[in-house]
C-alpha cells in the first residue's frame, strides 16, 4: 500500500483511533493534516509524528461550525494544492436518559457526529474532484448502529446517520472518482489494553478486544488505490461481537 505523498485529512486526529491513524499515514510517508477542536491533543500529535520524522501540519478545527471546516480544507489545498483521503473520525456521545435529554446535547452530537461528517465530505469532494484520480473518503460510525444499550440515543442515531450517508454520498461523487466508504467499529480499546479482563476478551469470537492497530489496518485497507472496486460499503471491525448469541446453551 503506497500512501507516499498522498495528502490525508483526519478529523479528531488528536486522540485515541485518529491519533493512531495520523501517526501510522505518517509513518507511511503521507503528508498527514491534524483537524482537530482539541488545541493540546492536536499539537501533541503533531509533536509525535515530527518526532518520527513525519509530515504532519495542525489546524484547530470544530467540525460542528461550517466556516471552519472550509477554512480547513481551503488551507489544506493551499498548502498542498490536493486531497487524496479524507478520514471522518471526530465524534462523541452523550449517555443520558432520553427523559432527560436536551434538545441542544441531541443537536451538539448530531451536528458534530452526523453533520460534521457531511460537511467535511462536501467540501474535501469539492478539491478532490479538480484532481484526474479523484479520492477516497472514510467514514467512522459504529455497531451502535445496529445495537444499543440504555441511553445512547443521540449517538447510536448519529452513527446510523453516518452508514446511510456513507451509500448515498458514494452514489453522488461516483461520476468525481470518489469513493466513499464506511468504518463500524465495536469495543477498540485505546488505553490501557492491559487492564481489559478475561471475560472482555471472551465476547468476542476473536477471543480479544479490539485495538487501534485492528481500525488502521482498516483505514489503510479501504484507502488503498488499488482497492477501488470497494464502493458504498460498511464494513465492522468487532471481533465478530455483533454476531454472538447472548444467551448460554443449556
Amino acid at each position: 500500500m503506497d500512501f507516499e505523498k498522498k495528502v490525508i485529512v483526519i478529523t479528531g486526529a488528536g486522540s485515541g483511533i485518529g491519533h493512531g491513524l495520523a501517526l501510522a499515514y505518517a509513518d507511511a510517508k503521507a503528508y498527514v493534516v491534524i483537524a482537530e477542536k482539541e488545541t493540546e491533543q492536536g499539537e501533541d500529535t503533531l509533536k509525535k509524528i515530527r518526532m518520527q520524522h513525519g509530515n504532519a501540519v495542525f489546524f484547530r478545527t470544530d467540525i460542528s461550525k461550517p466556516e471552519e471546516v472550509e477554512e480547513l480544507m481551503k488551507k489544506t489545498e493551499a498548502l498542498f494544492g490536493k486531497i487524496d483521503i479524507l478520514i471522518n473520525n471526530a465524534g462523541f456521545g452523550i449517555w443520558k436518559s432520553p427523559y432527560e435529554l436536551t434538545l441542544e446535547e441531541w443537536d451538539e452530537v448530531i451536528n458534530t457526529n452526523l453533520r460534521g461528517t457531511f460537511l467535511c465530505s462536501r467540501e474535501a469532494a469539492k478539491i478532490m474532484r479538480k484532481n484526474n484520480q479523484g479520492g477516497t473518503i472514510v467514514n467512522i460510525a459504529s455497531t451502535r448502529a445496529f445495537m444499543s444499550e440504555p441511553d445512547s440515543e443521540c449517538y447510536a442515531a448519529s452513527k446510523g446517520g453516518i452508514i446511510s450517508l456513507t451509500h448515498a454520498l458514494a452514489a453522488s461523487f461516483s461520476s468525481d472518482r470518489i469513493r466513499v466508504n464506511c468504518i463500524s467499529p465495536g469495543w477498540i480499546r485505546t488505553t490501557e489494553y492491559d487492564a481489559l479482563r478475561e471475560t472482555d476478551h471472551l465476547q468476542h469470537f476473536s477471543n480479544r478486544v479490539g485495538k487501534v492497530e485492528d481500525m488502521i489496518k482498516a483505514c489503510f485497507y479501504l484507502t488503498d488505490p488499488e482497492n477501488d472496486f470497494i464502493n458504498g460499503q460498511n464494513l465492522t471491525i468487532d471481533g465478530g461481537m455483533t454476531k454472538k448469541m447472548i444467551y448460554e446453551p443449556d
